[in-house]
């Protein structure tokens, strides 16, 4: 998202000048340290920042309902940034009212700040991260109390008073009291060194550039604003993948500057390391977890880490896992290698996550036995209570990977003495990439709540990584984040994902609902019409999301041996990395029940493997993931397998394209630069909607032989191959996978032409009238190709003409780079030549697919 303009009335950025600030602070400017930009201007120190999120404060139509003078009765960091926050936060929702004088007044303090100023007054007691807000009112002073178990708790109130204040809420007579539920509330970060990010889709690093940290960590500072703002306490630096570098001296201390960045908002930073990293960066011969040498090396360079950074969280390890090493070379076990880990680290009171993502990727994938799903419960359940109490076995919500529908990891039920944590990803890896809406809190909600009747009692899965299922003290919730310099996420709306993970991570009971609808107050408006468009947007995208890419259990059917993200469903069969679907012509899914398959089912307690174990009693959405079904077979509504997944994928699309009516219809309340941004976004994804449900549907109609009972599939009446058109300078190309083009086929200009452009020509040679044209075409990376729609030799709109400059993963014709752009209310007649010019650059050779010729009515903007 782009910087909103800023307003010339808003007092947003006055604060208060550095000489009236409190010693601490002091300190931490004079050190030129980020935290300049959280008291000064953001818009000009910080390209990026927390304001293009939902710490906006937009000015309320209706006074403040509380007292508008912050005073803190401590002077630690903490409280001094609560108290910023404040001042800062109620300036803005004022619009600019001048701070009070006088009794009436906000008070900040621990529980133990307050005993001492008054030892005779009622306190409760309050846990570390617990806070207390209270209103107070007398005949001559109006007062709310923000008191704290910790420092860290007052902020967590302060923006807690923020939060119901920019919702609208009357605060006056407020009585709010909260803890977190989970006590790990982490982000992890895939940053590499170089400043890449895996699986990241919004730009570079914030953290690292060139192999070090980077000078300028203002956007650091940012973060960490946002990330208090929701209860988020930890941030893992680093990529899981190749690691051991950030364990070197000299990236050490960047990552120092980084946590004191971020240590203002009560952020601690976390690091993932290589298991190997005595061997690689060591100097040892080993990295035997056991091996003395290998204990003493962990040992001295964990206290290196803390010698720089005091409060520094802990460890996430990834090992024995797509090609990361692990102590299985040396036959040892997860649990020898995080405790050897964790044994260091409980000095400093430091933790370990353990990653359970353990599992073979060169499986056979002929073995009808075999499955990846049973790899985590296999190797950890064993271990169960051989852990370390501060190692946290960090676990993804299902049992392959963030596809967009899988079963609750039947690992939460199989460790009853360990600690867990659960793995989510907010970087939209399988499901969108950010270019799709795609809001995951309904995702996460059915996880959470769902009941693992783990020894025949209630075990709600939240409950279990709270600790309060197996009485563990640690536990909680990760998210996979992959912030970066593109406005954090780079689609605004995508920002709803972090906030909803925070806010699970706080309490899990808040429902995805009421998660939306505080997120679009505070980030978008108050104007009800907006708030009740914008949550319903939110609401319906995961659903259409699943509807038009992997439905009933399929995963995503996306091309998971390159980009993860446009569909090639054949790329999860017929290797080793155990994502398959065993679709053949007969039926589809996989069979894992204990009679018949590979096993799998077992793994849960014997309440939920019984809903499982039968295709019959199994849900519908994940009917496919746990059993082989012929297409024919009957779901519980009576519609067949393969006319589900003909209409499912209409109906996504269908829903996509309602996306785009609905954002135009707040045009006129939302602030037009969010709106201008969001618009092509959700033009795209209504397009692309199209490919995949093109796709999924061509290759089941081809594989099953089984046609659609509305004829749908594989009949488009409205659409002009381009490979049957009259071509000057393309060429007919077979695309690979072959559904990934309308017809198999599509033209590239060849590149052997000496024309600088290329064309293909059709007659019309329908009924007159007015039309949205629809041209579907390829956007490869390497250059920049431009298109022209005419109509005998014409331009009909200013729109008829556009370039490819989108960035796509993929550098051949293929579903990751096809791409709609729609020419509207075009005049058409019989004898009419309808003609796209293409011309390439350099490795963008302005393949194109189809023309659709579609009424421009009211009801069609051109998405079929």
């Amino acid at each position: 998202m782009r910087n909103s303009p800023p307003n010339p009335h808003s007092t947003q950025n006055r604060v208060p000048p550095v000489s009236l600030l409190r010693p601490g602070i002091r300190s931490l400017l004079s050190k030129g340290l980020v935290f300049v930009a959280v008291l000064q201007c953001g818009f000009t120190i910080s390209a990026q920042t927390a304001s293009q999120a939902w710490l906006k404060y937009h000015p309320l139509s209706k006074p403040l309902t509380v007292p508008m003078r912050v005073s803190p009765l401590g002077q630690s960091l903490l409280e001094q940034t609560a108290a910023i926050e404040l001042r800062r936060g109620l300036l803005s929702l004022s619009g600019g009212t001048p701070l009070e004088s006088g009794p009436n007044m906000i008070e900040l303090g621990t529980v133990q700040e307050l005993r001492k100023q008054d030892p005779k007054q009622a306190l409760p007691s309050l846990e570390q991260d617990e806070f207390l807000i209270s209103a107070h009112r007398g005949d001559l002073i109006r007062e709310i109390d923000i008191i704290g178990g910790s420092d860290r708790a007052i902020l967590y109130g302060a923006f807690a008073l923020l939060r119901n204040l920019a919702q609208g809420n009357d605060m006056s007579k407020v009585n709010l009291r909260e803890r977190p539920a989970m006590s790990i509330r982490w982000v992890d970060e895939w940053d590499n060194a170089d400043g890449s990010i895996e699986r990241g889709y919004a730009g570079r690093s914030i953290f690292f550039d060139d192999g070090h940290v980077r000078e300028d960590l203002a956007p650091v500072g940012e973060y960490a604003r946002l990330l208090a703002s929701i209860g988020i306490d930890g941030c893992n630096l680093n990529n899981v993948n190749n690691a051991a570098v950030f364990l070197t001296p000299q990236m050490l201390e960047g990552i120092a500057r980084i946590a004191e960045t971020m240590r203002p908002y009560g952020v601690r930073v976390s690091l993932s390391v290589d298991i190997a990293s005595p061997q690689k960066i060591g100097g040892l011969n080993t990295f035997d977890p056991l091996d003395p040498a290998v204990k003493s090396w962990w040992t001295t360079k964990i206290n290196e880490i803390y010698s720089l950074i005091p409060d520094f969280a802990g460890f996430t390890v990834k090992a024995d896992s797509e090609g990361q090493p692990g102590p299985a070379s040396f036959g040892r076990t997860p649990a020898d290698a995080a405790n050897t880990l964790a044994a260091a680290l409980a000095p400093h009171n430091g933790v370990v996550l353990y990653r359970a993502f353990v599992y073979n990727h060169h499986a056979d994938w002929r073995d009808p036995k075999a499955d990846r799903a049973r790899a985590a419960y296999d190797i950890f359940h064993p271990l169960d209570g051989k852990f370390a109490s501060n190692v946290i076995i960090q676990t993804k919500e299902g049992p392959i990977d963030f596809q967009v529908r899988e079963p609750v990891s039947p690992l939460f039920g199989g460790l009853t003495q360990t600690s867990q944590a659960m793995e989510l990803q907010i970087t939209q890896e399988y499901t969108g990439q950010q270019r799709h809406l795609v809001y995951l809190a309904p995702m996460w909600k059915q996880v959470l709540d769902f009941d693992m009747r783990a020894g025949g009692a209630s075990t709600p899965v939240k409950q279990i990584i709270s600790g309060k299922s197996f009485n563990r003290k640690l536990g909680g919730m990760v998210g996979v984040s992959g912030i970066g310099q593109q406005a954090w996420l780079s689609s605004p709306l995508a920002l709803a994902n972090l906030y909803a993970f925070g806010r699970l991570a706080w309490n899990p009971d808040l429902t995805s609902e009421q998660i939306a609808d505080e997120w679009t107050r505070q980030t978008i408006s108050n104007d009800p019409a907006a708030v009740r468009t914008v949550t319903k947007m939110l609401m319906q995208s995961w659903p259409a999301y699943e509807n038009y890419t992997g439905p009933l259990g399929l995963q995503t059917l996306t091309d998971i041996t390159g980009s993860h993200y446009g569909p090639n469903i054949e790329s999860s069969e017929n290797n080793g990395w155990g994502q398959w679907h065993r679709a053949d012509h007969d039926g589809v899914g996989m069979d894992r029940s204990v009679a018949t398959g590979t096993g799998f089912v077992g793994q849960y307690s014997p309440e939920v493997a019984k809903l499982y174990e039968s295709a019959t009693t199994t849900p519908d959405d994940l009917l496919l993931f746990f059993h082989h079904v012929p297409y024919t077979w009957k779901l519980h509504d009576r519609k067949t397998v393969i006319q589900y997944l003909y209409d499912s994928h209409y109906d996504g699309a269908a829903q996509a394209a309602q996306f785009v009516d609905e954002w135009t219809s707040l045009k006129a309340r939302i602030d037009p630069e969010l709106y201008n941004d969001m618009l092509p976004r959700l033009q795209y994804q209504a397009g692309h909607a199209i490919v995949w449900r093109d796709a999924i549907t061509q290759y089941f109609l081809k594989l099953s032989g089984i046609p659609d009972a509305q004829g749908r599939a594989g009949h488009y009446p409205n659409r002009l191959e381009a490979e049957d058109a009259h071509l000057t300078g393309y060429k007919v190309i077979d695309v690979n996978p072959w559904e990934d083009a309308s017809g198999g086929r599509a033209v590239n200009c060849d590149q052997n032409a000496k024309q600088p452009s290329c064309s293909a020509e059709w007659t019309y040679n329908a009924k007159a009238g007015r039309f949205n044209i629809a041209v579907q075409y390829f956007d490869l990376q390497g250059g920049t190709a431009r298109f022209v729609l005419t109509i005998n030799g014409q331009p009909p709109s200013p729109d008829a003409s556009w370039s490819a400059d989108g960035m796509f993963p993929t550098t051949r014709p293929h579903a990751d780079n096809s791409t709609r752009h729609i020419v509207h209310n075009v005049a058409l007649k019989p004898g009419d030549i309808v003609r796209v010019e293409g011309t390439p650059d350099r490795q963008d050779p302005a393949a194109l697919d189809y023309i659709e010729i579609l009424p421009a009515t009211s009801e069609n903007s051109g998405h079929s």
